[in-house]
């Protein structure tokens, strides 16, 4: 089963976002369905060690939090543009949650950086990454009360997921 640890956005946030998402012209784009920050992208994992993801999962200890989108970016980089998201604060709580992910895990995510997808590139140029810089991203707040396992399946028209697990935030 390919497997990824993710939070949900709000309702008001999803429908920000598709607002967003429609400004994006002239490149060649995959638009991004489904709204979610991910925590960490576990893969491909068999039955028995999903068990175990979730077994270690249930060790993570967070308070519900208040997050909001801010701004906009793209990965790699401007002059080679792959993706184009969304940021999502505090980035600071964020991070600290899924640096505990990764504690729980025994393992350690490089570079992350608190975003939701907007859309993959397959080709754009130099104007393209200078519209992305002027995307206008109201600071839709929402509360962060759980993550989840999900599963993804890959179909024709996208990917599916499915919660496998909900791990609820806890007053510490």
């Amino acid at each position: 089963m390919r497997l990824f640890i993710a939070f949900d956005v709000s309702k008001e946030a999803k429908e920000h976002i598709l607002e967003v998402q429609k400004q994006l012209t002239d490149a060649k784009l995959t638009l991004t369905k489904s709204f979610h920050l991910t925590l960490k992208f576990l893969g491909e994992v068999t039955p028995a060690k999903a068990e175990e993801i979730k077994n270690k999962l249930k060790t993570v200890q967070f308070k519900p939090f208040k997050a909001h989108l801010n701004g906009t970016g793209v990965f790699p980089n401007e002059n080679y543009v792959r993706v184009v998201w969304i940021g999502i604060e505090p980035a600071d709580v964020i991070c600290e949650l899924q640096k505990k992910i990764d504690d729980a895990l025994g393992s350690k995510e490089k570079d992350f950086k608190p975003h939701i997808t907007l859309a993959r590139v397959k080709f754009s140029d130099k104007q393209f990454a200078e519209k992305i810089k002027k995307l206008k991203v109201e600071p839709v707040s929402f509360e962060v009360k759980e993550f989840k396992l999900i599963e993804s399946k890959l179909e024709s028209e996208g990917p599916e997921y499915t919660d496998v697990a909900k791990y609820p935030a806890k007053s510490l």
